[in-house]
């Protein structure tokens, strides 16, 4: 298998996530050889993280036609992911894109078609709490049957950075991140994972978003994301995007016949005071449950009704071998969302590397665009009050 350090990654994007990704890349010992967004910007990130290729202005296509980029890391607001998928692609690079994959189906299906011609390049879409070690134990235990049949999923997932009137981001502009906020840009982590868990896609869903703020007050610029803004700067204007919403869902049915079109509820808010990234999911089987709580992301709950129940450790007895290659550090030394990061990276490159011997772990374009058509079906089900097939 050909190392990973001899592939070089290119990072368009320098805001909250683009970091985050050329932190995980090193940790892996893969070589970041360029970087691209505006020009003051990716200098400053290109002389912190010493990148040598600097690509100012936006100029992404420049950066895919490096010679020195093997992978291209999308890291880019929500309106160009798939300009830049495609631009990427027709040059022959790999690529990992932040989700979602577009803005719409329509766009993100010439990604998917793409992706699925003969010869195209590796293309990962960065939903990546599937690479928590927890979520991977869980989906084994489930594809065993040591749950039994599964019979219905339910959690959340909760935030309150939007919670304040004068909270500010461009992903609460419906033009910059899309129709669907809360729920499209947390919601579907928590749907990918369980979909990941069960082996299966949501087909159906049933839904209700609302909006708390119907105006907010922002900056006359932008700003970064968790950023804090001066009060004295800001303006009103309408918010087009959800605040929260709840979630019914019917899956399909799983290969390994444990998960029979399987019932889930998730509630989804970015206005709910005091959680700070709360992804909280139990699924409830025949024979046992299993429960799961992003915040404390180095243990799995163990339901069950006749026996006491247990708490599991990563990297502790019953939590080792189904995680195998995707955790790191003794038992008691937490792994937790920067860890998450490397491992999907991993995954990602590995399955370069290895020439594609091994099925992915990581989210497809197929997932990608599965997920957009998803919320696009919230939001139809939202409107008409009535369950609407994915």
């Amino acid at each position: 298998m050909k190392p990973l350090h001899h592939l070089r990654a290119g990072v368009i994007g320098t805001g909250f996530i683009g970091p985050v990704h050329i932190e995980a890349l090193k940790r892996l010992g893969v070589q970041v050889t360029a970087v691209c967004g505006s020009t003051r910007s990716a200098k400053a990130c290109a002389e912190k993280w010493g990148i040598p290729e600097v690509y100012g202005d936006h100029d992404y296509r420049a950066m895919c036609q490096s010679p020195n980029v093997d992978v291209i890391h999308i890291t880019s607001p929500n309106k160009v992911h798939v300009q830049q998928s495609l631009a990427a692609l027709a040059a022959g690079k790999h690529v990992v894109c932040e989700k979602p994959l577009g803005m719409t189906s329509a766009e993100t299906a010439r990604v998917a078609a793409a992706v699925a011609r003969n010869g195209s390049p590796v293309f990962a879409v960065n939903y990546m709490c599937r690479f928590f070690p927890a979520v991977l134990q869980m989906r084994a235990m489930v594809a065993r049957g040591d749950l039994g049949e599964i019979i219905h999923v339910q959690g959340h997932f909760f935030q309150d950075w939007l919670l304040k009137r004068t909270d500010y981001n461009w992903r609460v502009l419906a033009r910059e991140g899309g129709k669907l906020r809360a729920v499209g840009d947390i919601g579907t982590h928590w749907i990918d994972a369980v979909s990941f868990i069960l082996g299966a896609k949501a087909v159906s869903v049933f839904a209700h978003v609302e909006t708390c703020h119907k105006t907010r007050l922002r900056p006359r610029g932008e700003v970064q994301t968790f950023a804090q803004v001066d009060p004295n700067t800001l303006v009103p204007y309408r918010v087009d995007t959800e605040d929260f919403g709840t979630v019914l869902l019917r899956f399909a049915k799983a290969k390994h016949g444990f998960a029979k079109r399987v019932h889930a509820n998730a509630s989804v808010s970015q206005v709910a005071a005091g959680w700070k990234c709360s992804l909280y999911l139990g699924v409830y089987g025949t024979k046992g449950s299993v429960q799961w709580e992003l915040q404390q992301p180095n243990d799995i709950l163990v339901g069950r009704r006749d026996e006491p129940n247990q708490i599991l450790q990563r990297a502790t007895a019953g939590f080792s071998e189904d995680v195998a290659g995707f955790t790191d550090y003794p038992g008691g030394h937490p792994e937790g969302f920067p860890d998450s990061h490397k491992m999907h990276c991993r995954a990602v490159y590995e399955h370069i590397a290895n020439g594609r011997r091994t099925a992915p772990l990581f989210a497809t374009a197929a997932d990608g665009h599965h997920e957009v058509k998803l919320c696009e079906a919230v939001l139809r089900s939202s409107r008409t009050k009535n369950w609407v097939d994915v």
